[in-house]
C-alpha cells in the first residue's frame, strides 16, 4: 500500500473476469437489465452478469480480508461474526468512499499500512496464537482500538495540514 502508485483500475487483469470470459458463454452487448439471455436456443450471460459477478467477488474479498484484522483486535466470537457480516454488507461502499477521498488524504495509505502492520505484530505476539512464552504480549482490545484510531487520526491530520500548507505556499507565491 505504501509503495503503490496512483495507477487506475485494470479490469482486464481481474482474475474473476478472465475466468468468466474463458468458461462462460458471453454476449458482447447488454440486453436491458437481463443477466442471462437466450440466443439461438442457447443461454448466454450478458456483460451485466459479469459486472454483478465482479462486484460480488469484491465483496467476498473484502470480507475475507477483514477476518485477520478482527482476530488482531479481539477473540470474542460475537464481535468477530458481526464484524464480518458488516464487512460483507458495507465495506464496498466504504472502499469507494475512501478511494475518492484518498487524493485528499495523501497520508491515509501510510496510516492504513501502519494499522495493518500493528495488527500483524499484535497477532504474532498474542498468546492465543501460541508463540513462545517469552514472546507473548497481551495487548488489550481498548488499547488496540486507541492505537488504531490514533494512527488514522494522525495520518488524516497530517494530510490536511500538508494540503493547507501547500495552499498557503501557492498564495504566497502568487502575491
Amino acid at each position: 500500500m505504501v509503495t503503490s502508485g496512483a495507477e487506475g483500475p485494470h479490469p482486464e487483469r481481474n482474475f474473476v473476469l478472465r475466468l468468466a470470459q474463458k468458461f462462460l458463454p458471453l454476449t458482447k452487448e447488454f440486453h436491458g437489465q437481463q443477466f442471462v439471455v437466450r440466443l439461438n436456443g442457447k443461454l448466454y450471460f450478458t456483460p451485466l452478469a459479469i459486472v454483478l459477478l465482479t462486484i460480488e467477488t469484491t465483496d467476498l474479498v473484502f470480507a475475507l480480508d477483514s477476518i485477520p484484522a478482527i482476530f488482531g483486535i479481539t477473540h470474542k466470537p460475537f464481535i468477530i461474526f458481526t464484524s464480518n457480516v458488516f464487512a460483507i454488507l458495507g465495506l464496498r461502499s466504504l472502499y469507494f468512499l475512501l478511494a475518492n477521498a484518498i487524493s485528499y488524504f495523501r497520508y491515509l495509505k501510510i496510516g492504513l499500512s501502519l494499522v495493518l502492520t500493528f495488527i500483524g505484530v499484535k497477532m504474532l505476539l498474542d498468546p492465543h496464537h501460541a508463540p513462545p512464552k517469552w514472546f507473548q504480549v497481551k495487548i488489550p482490545t481498548a488499547t488496540s482500538l486507541i492505537i488504531i484510531v490514533a494512527i488514522l487520526t494522525t495520518s488524516i491530520i497530517m494530510s490536511i495540514a500538508a494540503t493547507l500548507h501547500e495552499k498557503h505556499l501557492k498564495k504566497r507565491l502568487q502575491n
